[in-house]
């Protein structure tokens, strides 16, 4: 429609150059004014051999009718107001259609297309809500899950890199993370102002791309937060239009970060080993690259499928039971709402990744088989904390894989029937005669259902506080 609406006003703009009237120039090519008059106005596809007539009579190049560019500022504004117009934002409003006439002045139709454009922005800025961040996480998991998380355009693009630096072995070093930097046209700069919305900061103006001090607790993160933001640049990613898009840009630069930290070919003959001694071990992983352990974990559901022949499972849940991250391909049932969503639903307690939460001794990884209704699956957990809260790092894999894995031996195992909530959701007959009607008790408020999301260019992200900080560093 906009190829159509762009044509027209250049059919508009040569005849009024010409000097001729719709059914002047409709009649020296053969249709009724009328015929024109849609065609100028983008609802009719003329064929190419009126298009031919056309540009003989106003005396241009069938070229010149063509080009994809509007004629004038004026006819650009029209296009523009036209298509925003029959936009599902506008529609929604139930308002009439506004022809851009000739009496429409010039002012008044640069307000009309600046009102919608601000329409525009603050219709995409309202997406960014928990819903649809949900929607986006179910559609995103869906999507990964047909292609066994695995994407091998980004591992190849991410082993070139890491091969240029010259690394071959170990853990990647943050001298080689600098280098890789180099090679793109940026310099790592450590800064302890950065906006308190954003990870990173990239200045593609001068080249710089600016991180959390150097000396910060787990200052390996910043490996991975250097390799994300250059990730953007390598990966050839344009401004989010959508939520969607964020988060497909988000998975996509936190696999690259990932495929650097754990090259492939290492990666693979590493697992390959650890498979064939039959003694898979997230931690052996992550120690050998040093990354964290949900790093580790989240790697291994990268190759488990396309290189290892194994179907698997990764979870990590917070100290409430809340799902936070998930992926399965092994036939696990996750926790869902009603629109599919996993994120936030809590898991049963019988599963590894809440029991390993009871354990007083969690020093190492806990291993647990684990009945379903849907099979048994044998599960690897490892806890930790984060600020306030603590949570588990889940990976597991169907019964019969789990031959391949170390803690195979253990004797721990539960029983599942969720989401049966007899399983586990409701209190027993007897608790809940001896207390229905007796207790009360107030709900712990979570600090981010009040907190605004920062709404800008980038979802979460404060443009003021971005461009602010871009230009105290700009000299």
């Amino acid at each position: 429609m906009q190829d159509l609406a762009t044509l027209g006003q250049r059919i508009r703009h040569f005849r009024v150059g010409r000097g001729l009237t719709l059914d002047q120039l409709g009649s020296a090519v053969g249709i009724a004014g009328s015929q024109l008059s849609l065609m100028e106005n983008g609802r009719r596809e003329p064929r190419l051999s009126l298009l031919t007539a056309i540009a003989d009579t106003l005396g241009v190049r069938l070229a010149d009718l063509l080009e994809a560019s509007a004629p004038n500022e004026r006819a650009r504004l029209e296009i523009e107001l036209t298509s925003m117009q029959r936009s599902s934002i506008y529609a929604s409003l139930g308002l009439p259609v506004l022809r851009p006439a000739r009496s429409l002045t010039d002012d008044a139709l640069r307000a009309l297309v600046g009102l919608h454009r601000e329409l525009a922005r603050r219709a995409s800025e309202a997406i960014a809500t928990p819903e649809e961040a949900r929607r986006g996480n179910t559609l995103l998991r869906q999507r990964m899950r047909v292609v066994g998380n695995y994407l091998p355009d980004i591992e190849r693009v991410a082993e070139d890199l890491v091969r240029g630096v010259g690394h071959s072995v170990g853990a990647l070093t943050h001298r080689s993370v600098s280098r890789m930097a180099e090679q793109l046209g940026f310099d790592l700069v450590h800064v302890d102002d950065l906006p308190h919305s954003a990870r990173s900061v990239t200045d593609l103006a001068n080249g710089r791309i600016y991180l959390p001090p150097a000396s910060i607790p787990g200052g390996h993160g910043l490996r991975s937060m250097a390799l994300q933001a250059m990730a953007h640049r390598v990966l050839e990613h344009d401004e989010p239009a959508t939520y969607a898009d964020f988060l497909q840009q988000r998975l996509e630069i936190n696999y690259f970060a990932a495929a650097c930290l754990m090259p492939l070919t290492q990666s693979v003959n590493f697992l390959r080993e650890a498979k064939a001694s039959r003694n898979i071990a997230v931690e052996d992983f992550r120690d050998a690259f040093g990354v964290t352990h949900e790093a580790a974990a989240l790697r291994l559901t990268n190759l488990a499928t396309s290189h290892l022949d194994m179907e698997i499972h990764f979870l990590r849940v917070g100290g409430a039971g809340g799902v936070s991250k998930a992926y399965e391909n092994d036939g696990l049932r996750l926790p869902v709402d009603v629109t599919g969503s996993t994120e936030g639903q809590l898991v049963c307690r019988r599963w590894s990744a809440r029991v390993a939460l009871t354990r007083t001794n969690r020093t190492t990884e806990y291993y647990q088989y684990t009945d379903t209704p849907e099979g048994t699956f044998f599960e690897s957990t490892q806890t930790g904390s984060s600020g306030d809260d603590e949570f588990s790092i889940t990976i597991g894999v169907p019964f019969a894989q789990a031959k391949w894995f170390r803690g195979r031996e253990t004797i721990n195992r539960e029983l599942s029937r969720c989401p049966d909530e007899t399983c586990c959701r409701r209190p027993s007959g007897d608790l809940a005669t001896r207390w229905s009607g007796k207790a009360w008790s107030s709900a712990k408020l979570h600090a981010h259902i009040l907190s605004p999301l920062p709404s800008g260019t980038f979802p979460g992200v404060d443009d003021q506080e971005l461009y602010a900080f871009l230009e105290a560093h700009a000299d």
